[in-house]
Parts: structure tokens; sequence; C-alpha cells
């Protein structure tokens, strides 16, 4: 069994593989020792763990964890080996999150062209062609976006992600709401259209908190509920167990 630490920019991710499959998840804003040793207790046969993290705290989580378990890779995009060719030109500065969702989407559909689309706090659009990581591109998320309208005029509300599609907005609320959805929308579809005239061998991945909403929005994308950023650390993980 492994154990899958992600650490993202507003919360930590705590996953337990077996044969490739999540059998368990735990989420919080940090990660305690006190949790750990309980994840420890509960499966007490994990053999390995993996630590990735855009918050710059990854060597001291991989260090609780090596109280506990014998093998801990800390997973970092400059030198870590990976299953998957990286032409990213600034290796040290590539999020770890981006690499590791590279990997799995790559595992998930061998042998395609794809772009994967992350909606978190920052929205990541990603390549992998011919199984290398090609780079992409990032923007403000869609919770950022309302956030940035509230706190940088003087009278716009905080608003919220919505489901609901207007033609144009009837209040102030509704102009804020349709205006950041569908522009993330129209962002994002001009994307999809130019990845679909290059790319034959296609597959296009939407993933993140925020994924849910645009899914039904855009054609041709596909829904990833397996999180392909905890399926490729975990086959980064094993594409390293014998080095360590």
């Amino acid at each position: 069994m492994n154990l899958i630490v992600d650490i993202g920019n507003s919360r930590a991710k705590i996953s337990v593989m077996s044969e490739g499959e999540v059998v368990m998840q735990h989420t919080e804003e940090s990660i305690s020792d006190a949790t750990i040793r309980d994840i420890i207790t509960r499966y007490p046969t994990l053999s390995a763990a993996i630590v990735a993290s855009t918050r710059g705290d990854g060597d001291a989580v991989a260090a609780q964890l090596r109280n506990h378990i014998g093998k801990v890779l800390h997973f970092s995009p400059a030198t870590t080996p990976l299953p998957l060719g990286n032409h990213y030109h600034t290796p040290q500065t590539l999020g770890a999150d981006r690499l590791a969702a590279a990997v799995g989407v790559s595992a998930m559909y061998p042998g395609r062209d794809i772009m994967v689309v992350d909606f978190g706090t920052a929205i990541t659009i990603d390549y992998v062609v011919d199984n290398v990581f090609l780079g992409g591109n990032i923007s403000p998320g869609v919770t950022t976006r309302f956030r940035a309208l509230a706190d940088y005029t003087a009278k716009l509300p905080l608003c919220s992600p919505t489901e609901e599609v207007l033609e144009y907005g009837r209040t102030t609320v509704e102009a804020i709401e349709q205006g950041v959805m569908r522009g993330v929308e129209q962002e994002i579809r001009g994307y999809v259209e130019a990845f679909l005239l290059k790319n034959s061998e296609n597959c296009i991945i939407f993933t993140g908190g925020d994924a849910k909403y645009f899914v039904k929005r855009i054609k041709n994308a596909i829904f990833a509920d397996c999180e392909p950023v905890i399926f490729g650390l975990n086959r980064i993980l094993e594409y390293n167990a014998e080095k360590f």
C-alpha cells in the first residue's frame, strides 16, 4: 500500500492507494503529525509514501513521514525521474501538481495527445503529446476572479460559482456570476478548439474543484473524477520504487 500526500495552495490531501485504487482519502488545511500517526495505525501495511507540495513545505512533511515509513519520496519536478518526457524549460519552477497530473493522464490514456485543464485556485491548461509534457498556461481560477472583483472595486459584492447559464445578468450579482463563469467558459473553449484542430488522437480532461461547472458547458471534455494528480503521484512513486 502507498501513501500519497498532495499539498496544494489551499488544502492538503492524503490518500492511501492499493493496487492502483484509492482506498482512503482525507483532506485538511495542513498535514499534522497526529493525522499521519492515525493513518499509519489504520493502515499498518503502508510501505512507501510520496509527498508533493506547491507551498514549499514538502521537506518537513517528508521528514514527518520518515519517522513512520521506510520509503518516502519527496517529489521534485526538477530532479525526480519520471515515466514521461519533460520539455519544460524551468522545471525548478514547475508546480508538482501540474507535472503529476500530466503523468496521471498519460497513464490513464496511453497513446493519446492530451490537454488537461485543472480548475483550482489557478486554472492550468497543460499538454502531453507523444508521452512528453510540453508545458501549458496558467490563469486565475474561478474563485480567484470573484475575489479580485470584490477586493479591487469599491462596491461590487463577493459572489460564488453558479451552474445557472444566462445570456446576460439582470442584477449586479447575476452580472458578476455570468461574467466570470462565461468568461472562463469562453477562455477554455478557445483552448479546446485550437487543440482539436492540431491533434487527431486527442483527449481533453477536466479536473479540479470547479471542473463540474464547465464539463457540461464545453463539449468533448471528460471529467476526471479519479483525480489525475493522485493517480500520477502514485505512478511516480511506483516508477521510483527501486531507486530509493
